[in-house]
């Protein structure tokens, strides 16, 4: 995992939240079957700002609510270059397995399911994406995003070399 992540206060921001998958879950008891609700939510500012969170209650409208304040906790600032990812990477998480690629501009989210949601909560126009693996929206969730958190832009490249800027895009 990356040591250099990003967190941000959920309060100095506006944030758009996006429902990524709903399940009905069901547990039988003595009495007979006891039906609840399981969220996963997006949360991001389309700037560079993003979130996931999970929400569980006996009623959906709950377990949404639920899950944008765990979203609001778990916020993760992530650079963009002109609207794309700034380098091609892969994130796993237990079965999943993502790969994000930079995409020319017009290209847009080329990017399915729960991918989409996170990639255009970010802020993410043009990438081009594919899931691998296990199709778990909870897995997918979670390998996309330590894809984003393992992303760096030229600054942050430079600063861990000790080298100016211009070395960096001119080798």
């Amino acid at each position: 995992m990356n040591t250099n992540i990003r967190r941000i206060k959920a309060s100095e921001i506006e944030l758009k939240d996006k429902l990524v998958a709903i399940n009905r879950v069901t547990k039988v008891t003595k009495g007979g079957r006891t039906f609840g609700f399981s969220a996963i939510i997006v949360v991001g500012d389309e700037n560079g700002i993003v979130g996931h969170g999970l929400g569980k209650a006996k009623e959906v409208t709950t377990a949404i609510e639920k899950g944008i304040d765990d979203a609001k906790k778990n916020l993760f600032k992530i650079p963009i270059h002109k609207g794309t990812v700034p380098h091609k990477q892969e994130g796993k998480f237990r079965g999943a397995r993502v790969l994000l690629r930079p995409a020319a501009h017009g290209t847009g989210v080329i990017a399915g399911g729960a991918m989409r949601a996170i990639l255009e909560s970010v802020g993410i126009t043009d990438v081009l994406a594919k899931s691998k693996g296990s199709s778990n929206p909870h897995n997918v969730v979670k390998a996309t995003m330590d894809a984003l958190n393992q992303m760096r832009d030229a600054n942050a490249v430079a600063r861990q070399r000790g080298v100016s800027l211009e070395k960096v895009y001119n080798g």
